[in-house]
């Protein structure tokens, strides 16, 4: 897999992986365990992961910028895993929330994921600009051996980015299982079982005691015995020590984020002199162009944003509507799947899980097309992915609305043993994945290289960045999602969302042929 490609390929992968897996561990479970730490509501819990990740992609840029300035782009590197471990060993501690103690330890947990998110700022696009001066200087090598040479190693460029692609998404199919088998097995240490919709109604029982509505009462006598616990006339005891040990579960796990953070550190330390130093050579390549050539190319240049900002426009929508994996579909996971053998936060598993099957698949239809003189432009790839994810919601909407859904507020005041006979059997989540999956494979990666055809020479960096921000405004407005999700029926909000990718299809091919130009 390797071979005829640079040295440190495989130590940034390998760095890469670690770091991921720590912070996939933490993302799998982040919005679930806001809720079931601090009591907080579905849309609250949303609101905190979306301004985090959001953070993410704007902290890129931010980290992109002090490696420029400092040229220590290695130095850069390892600050972000240093700092991501701090933010990590805050997470792990596992301190009761209570109503004495939350004003601090809620914004110290927001804190924390401040750390996170600027280490991962510091470290994420700093080593895919490694990646890329590697394959810069294996074909500056082989521009002296001829132009055959120097064709066959530009075309090892995109097989190495794919090969660092996958091993990203080996850490995220990996790390969604840590979080929930160390929160099980710490129940079972303490006799008691796991239940998704128990610390919810723990929670609201501390705060009102039994004048609670009848109703959740009743649900959580059940689920009280349900778990292996006594049913009594106070059940604050209980409550109060299955919150503790069911959120001390995934404490532990942010330890593994820990661990997985300093491997990362100690490979890219080990493996640092195979590294090359990327900002020698965009120090050198800032001079390319002439004022002169600027001028005479300003309207090509122009052009060119103007199709930039356009794709921009159609990505933000594609990624408030993919990274609901981590939002309303978590939420979905957990109220309406069934939940008993396999806990909700595992199905973000299957994403990456996807990724890595389904890649050498889609290039093989690519390169089967291209062989035959039909390939597809990037544009046009990038609207038929949108109409892809567009299918995941749609099925969604026909399932949720076949089965009678109501929003999810409403599901969870139903009796557990009502939800039991409507829940959803896991299928339905590796369909809708599955779909989303396909979608990603057709924009994130396509994206990229559209962003690298109509960038400027002298401004591909920003560009690259503008692509990041994108990214992050998508992020910024998840938390619309679980609001949907718990005031209006299901089908409904996946409708919305259906419907965002439908039009963003449209609008993408009605742009098709104009940004087959721009990009010729």
């Amino acid at each position: 897999m390797f071979k005829n490609h640079p040295k440190g390929l495989l130590a940034a992968a390998i760095s890469n992986m670690g770091e991921r897996f720590g912070y996939y561990i933490m993302n799998a479970v982040l919005v679930l365990f806001l809720c079931s730490k601090f009591g907080l509501s579905d849309e609250t819990s949303s609101i905190i992961y979306s301004v985090f990740y959001c953070g993410i992609y704007v902290l890129s840029l931010v980290g992109g910028i002090i490696a420029d300035k400092t040229q220590n782009y290695k130095g850069t590197i390892m600050s972000g895993l240093i700092v991501m471990s701090l933010g990590y060993v805050i997470l792990s501690i596992p301190v009761l929330s209570t109503a004495d103690n939350i004003d601090w330890l809620l914004p110290l947990t927001c804190v924390s994921l401040f750390f996170i998110a600027f280490g991962n700022g510091l470290f994420k696009g700093n080593l895919q600009a490694i990646v890329g001066q590697m394959y810069d200087n294996l074909e500056k090598e082989a521009e002296k051996k001829g132009p055959e040479a120097l064709k066959l190693a530009k075309s090892r460029r995109d097989s190495g980015f794919q090969i660092f692609y996958v091993f990203i998404n080996i850490g995220g199919l990996i790390a969604p299982f840590v979080a929930p088998m160390l929160r099980e097995w710490w129940l079972k240490v303490h006799s008691m079982m796991y239940n998704a919709d128990l610390p919810a109604l723990c929670h609201q029982y501390i705060k009102e005691g039994a004048n609670m509505a009848s109703d959740n009462l009743s649900n959580l006598n059940e689920l009280v015995a349900k778990v292996g616990g006594t049913v009594t006339n106070d059940l604050a005891p209980f409550c109060t020590q299955y919150l503790d040990v069911f959120n001390t579960g995934i404490h532990y796990s942010f330890i593994a984020s820990v661990v997985a953070m300093l491997i990362s550190l100690f490979i890219f330390i080990a493996c640092r002199k195979v590294f090359p130093t990327p900002g020698k050579k965009e120090k050198q390549e800032s001079v390319s162009y002439t004022a002169e050539e600027k001028a005479a190319m300003a309207k090509e240049i122009k052009q060119r944003l103007y199709a930039l900002f356009a794709v921009l426009g159609i990505v933000i929508f594609f990624w408030f509507s993919f990274h609901q994996n981590g939002q309303s579909l978590s939420l979905f996971a957990r109220d309406f799947v069934v939940t008993d053998s396999i806990a909700p936060e595992i199905w973000q598993a299957v994403n990456p899980f996807f990724v890595i099957v389904l890649t050498p698949l889609i290039m093989l239809f690519f390169g089967s097309l291209a062989r035959r003189g039909q390939q597809i432009s990037t544009p046009k790839k990038i609207a038929i992915g949108m109409g892809i994810a567009g299918l995941a919601f749609l099925f969604l909407t026909i399932y949720s609305a076949m089965q009678g859904y109501p929003s999810g507020t409403e599901f969870k005041a139903m009796a557990d043993s009502a939800k039991a006979g409507l829940k959803a059997g896991p299928w339905v989540l590796i369909v809708v994945y599955f779909f989303l999956t396909v979608a990603e494979l057709f924009i994130s990666p396509l994206g990229l290289s559209f962003v690298s055809k109509v960038a400027p020479k002298h401004i591909q960096g920003l560009c690259q960045g503008l692509w990041l921000g994108a990214t992050a405004i998508g992020n910024l407005f998840l938390f619309l999602g679980p609001m949907m999700y718990n005031k209006i029926p299901i089908w409904q909000c996946w409708t919305v969302f259906f419907v965002i990718c439908l039009v963003s299809m449209g609008v993408m091919f009605a742009m098709v042929k104009w940004l087959e130009r721009v990009t010729k």
